[in-house]
């Protein structure tokens, strides 16, 4: 018989739930601590080089403990990071993603001025990111996906997008599991990826103005791999390189959660809506809000 699946408020739930939020909390503590301990870690590949980031240990060791690995062959396992406990996880993400999205929303006042000193190649670089949507949905679309299309690709993912897709559709909906899923990309390979390119971009002739700028894509982490590498590469301007960066990560996280609100995810359930019935050869499942 299929077990009853809660709803979120059910979840949240503490009377005769307690020992499940301490499992919980106490399995967070212990990731955490262990993560820290390992510390940052940087790999010399060729020109530029891999950082590795406590959140990529936390990531891999969330999902090795889980029921499904570890948890099978090792019972006391199980019993600490049960199936109660994963969907009290998820659900729990949202809330933990709240204030961060009120740090997004406080840093649009104070910066407004230096958003608008920006000048217009920074302000317009946002529309870049709309890349995702163009190139990416036709192609998940193509590998299978449905409405997991339009949660992986409305932007590269990051925590503001979690938030947004979490928020309008549920972290457990179909796009909530397509956001998780570029998210839990990025960050295992996301700083490896963008090191390497950084550091690899600069031979192709383009400006390291122009790729100091691309560095600052809304991640953190990210922005530290790319624009590091790419300041190695290019040491006379490693000064520049890392202002430039820090800068467009700013402004990207100024206006990154309002363009996936207002542009991006508008343009992909429009275009969900026109390409999903061309790669569905029955015709249907086009269920886009």
């Amino acid at each position: 018989m299929e077990k009853k699946r809660l709803t979120e408020d059910e979840l949240i739930e503490t009377k005769n739930r307690s020992s499940i939020f301490t499992k919980l909390y106490v399995s967070v503590l212990f990731i955490v601590i262990i993560c820290e301990f390992i510390g940052i870690k940087k790999i010399a590949v060729g020109p530029g080089q891999i950082v590795l980031l406590p959140m990529l240990y936390a990531v891999i060791i969330g999902m090795v403990i889980t029921p499904d690995l570890l948890g099978k062959p090792v019972k006391a396992l199980k019993a600490l990071i049960s199936d109660e406990v994963m969907d009290l996880a998820g659900t729990l993400v949202m809330f933990a993603l709240l204030p961060l999205g009120v740090k997004y929303g406080t840093l649009v006042g104070p910066n407004i001025v230096k958003v608008v000193q920006a000048g217009p190649a920074f302000l317009l670089q946002e529309l870049g990111n709309l890349g995702t949507v163009f190139i990416g949905l036709p192609l998940a679309l193509a590998l299978g996906l449905r409405r997991e299309a339009v949660g992986a690709t409305v932007s590269i993912c990051r925590e503001p997008t979690l938030g947004v897709i979490g928020e309008r559709y549920g972290i457990n909906s179909p796009e909530g599991t397509g956001v998780l899923g570029t998210y839990m990309m990025g960050t295992v390979f996301g700083t490896i990826f963008f090191g390497l390119l950084a550091s690899f971009a600069a031979s192709t002739g383009i400006h390291p103005l122009a790729l100091a700028m691309a560095s600052g894509m809304g991640s953190g982490s990210m922005m530290t791999a790319a624009s590091s590498s790419l300041a190695e590469t290019v040491p006379a301007m490693k000064d520049t390189i890392l202002a430039y960066a820090a800068t467009s990560n700013m402004l990207t996280g100024v206006t990154g959660l309002y363009s996936v609100v207002f542009i991006a995810l508008p343009l992909s359930n429009y275009l969900y809506k026109k390409l999903a019935p061309k790669f569905d050869k029955k015709g249907g499942h086009v269920d886009a809000n």
